[in-house]
């Protein structure tokens, strides 16, 4: 168990497994920039964290729902927890928005597992399944809640914490995700990879200036 001020932000999950530096980056170094793609995803946040309530066809809908969960030490906002009508009562349906379409990577499964999870600690209750809604295919994609992506979760919520603990931003990796990201001219991965072709580069201008100098 977590105390409330060792929690850490929910969107951080989704930073942390998309890319560790990246997380570093916003959530350490508080290293912010925007680009079309953050600008889409911040308006499609705006639109569904209008805190209103609305009901359609016999299912609850409930925007801008804070969250927390001790166990992982998070806490945040979830734009849109839908309420369905069981047998048993109500159950929590938690559906998060994105920008782009659906990825290969799990960041934003393990964004919105963490989201089921602190609900489940909050209401004491079991979530199997949840939405993200993309922008650019104006569709759902269904999210199962098992124990793999659980498990990921949990992952990822202990390495943030581990990343926090240390204060030390992680090495950059240099990948094709990089030209995605709004943060690559802060992040500079091609020259900081020490496995990069760019960093190579460097290092041998660097060394041959410096034999030059002998």
């Amino acid at each position: 168990m977590y105390a409330e001020s060792d929690f850490i932000a929910l969107s951080a999950l989704q930073h942390y497994v998309f890319c560790p530096r990246q997380c570093g980056l916003i959530h350490l170094e508080q290293v912010w920039s925007e680009n079309l793609y953050t600008a889409e995803g911040r308006t499609m946040h705006e639109r569904a964290d209008s805190a209103e309530t609305s009901y359609r066809q016999g299912v609850k809908v409930t925007r801008s729902v804070a969250l927390r969960s001790l166990a992982l030490g998070v806490s945040g906002i979830a734009d849109v927890v839908e309420w369905h009508r069981h047998k048993d009562g109500f159950k929590p349906f938690p559906v998060e928005y994105k920008r782009g379409k659906p990825k290969k990577h799990d960041a934003d499964k393990v964004q919105l597992c963490a989201q089921a999870m602190c609900l489940e600690e909050m209401r004491s209750c079991k979530i199997s399944a949840g939405a993200l809604f993309y922008g650019q295919t104006m569709r759902r994609l269904d999210v199962a809640f098992d124990d793999s992506l659980r498990s990921k979760t949990i992952a990822a919520a202990t390495g943030i914490h581990e990343l926090f603990l240390s204060g030390i931003t992680p090495s950059p990796e240099y990948g094709q995700k990089c030209k995605l990201c709004s943060l690559i001219d802060h992040c500079l991965p091609q020259v900081l990879d020490k496995k990069s072709s760019a960093s190579r580069y460097v290092q041998k201008l660097c060394y041959e200036l410096s034999e030059d100098e002998l």
